[in-house]
């Protein structure tokens, strides 16, 4: 078949990510040890709506111009996959909303732990996540705050701007609890939780946690981590990290359910870094935007040699099968579908009609205001399937 081109004004190209990996990951593959995830996602990315995916091509009967549409490679850290997930999944969640004060908190672990999370990934991140949430429950059923079941959404980033290291959780809390009387608790107005007790109950219960992986003999050690094979050096390590103050930051409340559902767009189905805020490649250099928070939040431009770009960017690829998004209290999903109805008595709310699945095509109209089935070209015409195409082999997940 020989495509024919879709005239018209072309957008500029804008640099992507996948254009980094094609010039320089073949290099870095080649210097550096990787995991098989780590693999998969760089030949995920790097293939994402081109024609190793396969596609397909259609042409409108009225002006005989064809549109060829290459398949995503749907992997979740690749930047752009991510947009029709996320509106999926806010409007799932849209539904759990409920007309309460809702609440953002920020755990994060100390840079000492991030040797140790390059090994260890998947034990690191799960305690993360276990200490969070377990903090927040053991407040919420503390009478002097709520004294019942609160529900949170936790959400785990591994980054900061420069693309280093930086592990923490944001929380999404809803300031009300379930009593075990079965009566509403709300939480206080513009208040929650005090922040310095949320950080020493959440600095032990981590701690504790860690110290319970090293017993049961789940940590690997390696590197600069070596010498922490050693009980005593491992206990020196844990009595070092207890020693300062832990950070949890609560920023202030959200003002009503909109604002809620925007913050949930903009953290949920993030990564590490977004097209968007790439600037330019060349042999020698990656450049990209960055927001310096130690420095009056200003707008930067960072430049890193390709193999330290790459290396930074993989180091924020989760392990399989990890769930970065999770849910607890009487939003956990074993518990929301007998819960929630309560809430909305308890709160005089009817039941929210049921959300229809959306296709892409109903979606892109929605969202981008873009009808992918009309000719781009003439508008006048729907453009009908000619051909489809299929992978050259094999893709990545």
């Amino acid at each position: 078949m020989s495509a024919g081109c879709v005239h018209g004004r072309q957008a500029p190209q804008r640099l992507e990510l996948a254009q980094v990996l094609r010039a320089h990951g073949a290099a870095y593959c080649q210097s550096h040890p990787m995991a098989a995830v780590q693999q998969r996602a760089m030949a995920a990315i790097e293939t994402c709506r081109t024609a190793a995916l396969g596609g397909h091509a259609r042409v409108c009967d009225a002006c005989g111009a064809i549109a060829v549409s290459y398949n995503s490679c749907r992997n979740r850290h690749c930047p752009k996959c991510q947009t029709l997930a996320k509106e999926r999944w806010v409007a799932a969640r849209a539904a759990e909303l409920m007309p309460v004060p809702y609440f953002h908190l920020v755990f994060t672990l100390p840079h000492a732990l991030n040797p140790l999370a390059q090994a260890n990934p998947r034990v690191i991140y799960a305690a993360l996540f276990q200490a969070a949430s377990q903090t927040l429950a053991e407040f919420g059923h503390n009478a002097r705050w709520l004294g019942g079941e609160l529900g949170a959404t936790l959400v785990l980033h591994t980054w900061g701007q420069n693309l280093g290291q930086h592990l923490h959780v944001h929380a999404l809390v809803a300031g009300a609890a379930l009593a075990p009387d079965g009566s509403l608790r709300l939480a206080k107005p513009g208040f929650l939780f005090p922040v310095q007790a949320l950080s020493r109950v959440f600095r032990a219960k981590y701690l504790d946690l860690l110290q319970h992986a090293f017993a049961q003999d789940k940590l690997r050690f390696g590197g600069t981590t070596q010498a922490l094979r050693e009980p005593r050096a491992f206990a020196a390590f844990v009595a070092q990290l207890r020693q300062p103050d832990w950070v949890v930051y609560a920023k202030r409340p959200f003002a009503g359910p909109g604002q809620v559902l925007a913050y949930l767009g903009r953290y949920t189905h993030r990564v590490a870094i977004g097209n968007h805020r790439l600037v330019s490649l060349s042999d020698t250099a990656v450049r990209f935007r960055w927001r310096d928070y130690a420095h009056g939040n200003a707008t930067k431009v960072m430049t890193l040699a390709p193999e330290e770009f790459i290396r930074r960017f993989l180091l924020h690829v989760l392990p399989p099968g990890f769930m970065r998004i999770r849910h607890y209290g009487w939003l956990a999903n074993r518990r929301k579908a007998d819960r929630l109805p309560k809430l909305r008595q308890l709160l005089d709310q009817p039941q929210p009609p049921k959300p229809e699945p959306e296709s892409v095509a109903a979606f892109l109209l929605r969202v981008c205001h873009i009808d992918i089935a009309r000719c781009p070209h003439c508008g006048e015409q729907r453009l009908r399937l000619l051909e489809t195409f299929y992978p050259r082999s094999r893709s990545p997940p």
